[in-house]
């Protein structure tokens, strides 16, 4: 690729129209439909969808609800959680996780995150069990499309008694070591369908995945309103249930969604095999090990299934926005998953956690961008983004040598 020529590639960091343009057929009729019949809230739509999403989720239940943060609220408010108790989470991880618990009055009591994985680390997670006498359930998070170590985080649940609730907002068909998929192993497993999601809808839109009858039935009603039958209410619930639009939309998405998983790993492919070829290590090894210095992902274990919901690098924190910089003159779209960890966040002060405390969890935050990985993108983009990333390290780097 010529300088003039690759002045001349734009690469979004999502490029949600690109995806739009292979179903725009498929997705039209199905939405005309819906406004036809101007059946919007609840119908068909709602119940073909959550029983397309239980089956391929390995679930004997789906709800369908408002958002990916309010399947988090429903899923702890039906396991009781209320004023006053205290939820696992980690620290390292969109905002929704801790939000939720916080909006049912309970305390987050935050973890540490794995530096290889980014997922929540299991000897952190035993430590505040030590630390903390009042947890009552466990939020681990499969981040970026990858599974955490769930055989640790359902041990150390039944070790203390709490149930385990898998937040899979980002790894829909993300699979453990044991080839079984996310939200089918927890009590009770939660999705979004943000549209920058794998499964993404035209808005706001979330799903509860559990094998339990008597929770799915309770969920079912805490979505709306706590009401059963039609104006009695035994208990208060909340508005939050998926609009038929949505769920006709990704009824027809559902289709695609593993062909588009595939597009993602081959993608992901190319950037490891890219970096890798030019000195990089994976994730496994610290930047302080030596080669380029930069560190691709770590691949998924034997039998595991990485989605690559985000494809995030590592870099030293002192080039990281220089490189971002870099990239954007390039016209590559770039994002920081995530800058702040939760328990630095402003608003949860008050758990008087201090600066260091979570130390993988604040280098990541430091050192990690996301690079574009969706499966619309051409190789002469891949080949755009891998080339800059690895001009951008090498330059920076070396400026930095001189300068020392």
């Amino acid at each position: 690729m010529t300088t003039a020529t690759a002045a001349a590639v734009t690469v979004p960091l999502l490029d949600l129209k690109a995806q739009y343009a292979t179903i725009r057929s498929e997705i039209e009729p199905v939405v005309k439909e819906v406004i036809e019949s101007q059946y919007f809230i609840g119908g068909p739509k709602i119940g073909e969808l959550e029983c397309m999403t239980a089956g391929y989720c390995q679930a004997k239940y789906a709800i369908g609800c408002a958002n990916g943060s309010d399947a988090i609220l429903l899923a702890l408010q039906a396991l009781g959680i209320k004023a006053g108790d205290a939820v696992l989470c980690p620290s390292y991880t969109f905002f929704a996780t801790a939000g939720s618990v916080h909006r049912l009055g309970a305390q987050p009591v935050f973890v540490d995150c794995d530096p290889a994985t980014y997922n929540i680390c299991p000897e952190s997670t035993r430590m505040a069990f030590r630390c903390h006498k009042n947890i009552k359930a466990i939020v681990p998070v499969h981040l970026f499309g990858q599974a955490c170590d769930l055989d640790a985080m359902l041990e150390i649940g039944k070790e203390h008694g709490v149930p385990v609730v898998e937040d899979a907002a980002q790894a829909i068909g993300t699979e453990d070591i044991h080839g079984k998929r996310v939200g089918s192993r927890g009590v009770i497993g939660t999705f979004s369908y943000f549209p920058s999601k794998n499964l993404g809808g035209f808005g706001d839109g979330g799903i509860i995945t559990t094998n339990d009858e008597a929770l799915a039935q309770r969920m079912m009603r805490l979505r709306n309103h706590g009401m059963e039958p039609k104006y009695y209410h035994a208990e208060v619930g909340m508005n939050s249930r998926l609009d038929a639009l949505q769920a006709a939309v990704l009824l027809v998405k559902m289709r695609h969604l593993d062909a588009w998983s595939a597009g993602r790993q081959k993608n992901a492919a190319f950037y490891d095999a890219s970096f890798a070829a030019a000195g990089a290590q994976d994730s496994g090894s610290p930047l302080s090990a030596g080669g380029l210095a930069l560190r691709y992902p770590k691949a998924a274990p034997k039998g595991a299934r990485h989605i690559y919901n985000q494809y995030t690098i590592r870099v030293p924190a002192e080039i990281r926005d220089a490189v971002r910089q870099d990239l954007a003159d390039r016209k590559i779209g770039t994002e920081i998953y995530y800058p702040v960890p939760l328990h630095l966040q402003e608003c949860f002060r008050y758990l008087n956690y201090t600066k260091g405390i979570f130390p993988h969890a604040e280098a990541a935050a430091r050192e990690t961008i996301a690079l574009p990985i969706y499966p619309d993108l051409v190789q002469e983009q891949l080949d755009h983004v891998a080339r800059s990333v690895i001009e951008s390290v090498r330059t920076r780097t070396s400026g930095q040598a001189a300068a020392r």
